[in-house]
């Protein structure tokens, strides 16, 4: 019988995005945050989905090769792009180049995609749960003074896109389809009903 997420046998985040533990708190969910360092560059010629899951994985090995023995009983990673135009966009650079990539999605549909991997503590290499969830994200036009006013906050300079649906940026934000935890980082309803159907739960909430 698989080992229940609990708090003497949390589950391990391997992921330092505050958004991410934020959203597992948040569902009462016990976590050990153990976040693995990973290059998160494109190799040359790989399409968006294909790298998510690459670099996810990579993620996942990196998390569970620094785990003490007996830590946790699953582990948890998570990888989430922003997507136009067939381009990922990723965190941006400085101010400079938030302005740039605010300017891109104004008034346009970007869509969102968050992949995360779920294996048992003791099985790294046999994932229980493996799922990309997309989410169709349209920011309204927005003036030149609204775009540098906005990246000068500085609240999207860790987050791809540069923008934060969650706070100030909200206020770009016209429409959202889909999961909207799963702009923020990671899709809550989605992870639950992974956790429940692996055993990892024994129910929720």
């Amino acid at each position: 019988m698989a080992q229940v997420i609990s708090a003497s046998s949390p589950l391990v985040l391997g992921s330092a995005s505050p958004r991410r533990r934020d959203i597992l708190a948040g569902l009462g969910i016990p976590l050990h945050v153990a976040p693995a360092n990973v290059p998160e560059t494109e190799l040359p010629g790989e399409a968006p989905l294909a790298y998510v899951e690459r670099v996810v994985l990579e993620k996942l090995r990196g998390t569970t090769r620094a785990l003490p023995s007996g830590m946790g009983s699953a582990v948890l990673v998570a990888d989430t792009i922003v997507v136009i135009d067939g381009e990922i966009l990723g965190k941006p650079s400085d101010t400079t180049d938030a302005q740039r990539l605010l300017a891109k999605l104004a008034g346009r549909t970007h869509r969102v995609y968050t992949r995360y991997v779920v294996a048992r503590a003791g099985a790294p290499n046999e994932p229980v749960a493996a799922r990309t969830v997309e989410s169709a994200v349209t920011l309204r036009r927005a003036s030149l003074a609204e775009i540098e006013g906005y990246a000068r906050t500085g609240e999207g300079l860790d987050k791809a896109g540069a923008y934060a649906i969650q706070g100030v940026g909200a206020f770009l934000v016209e429409r959202i389809e889909g999961s909207y935890t799963n702009v923020v980082g990671l899709p809550a309803c989605e992870v639950v009903q992974d956790l429940l159907a692996a055993g990892l739960l024994e129910r929720f909430p």
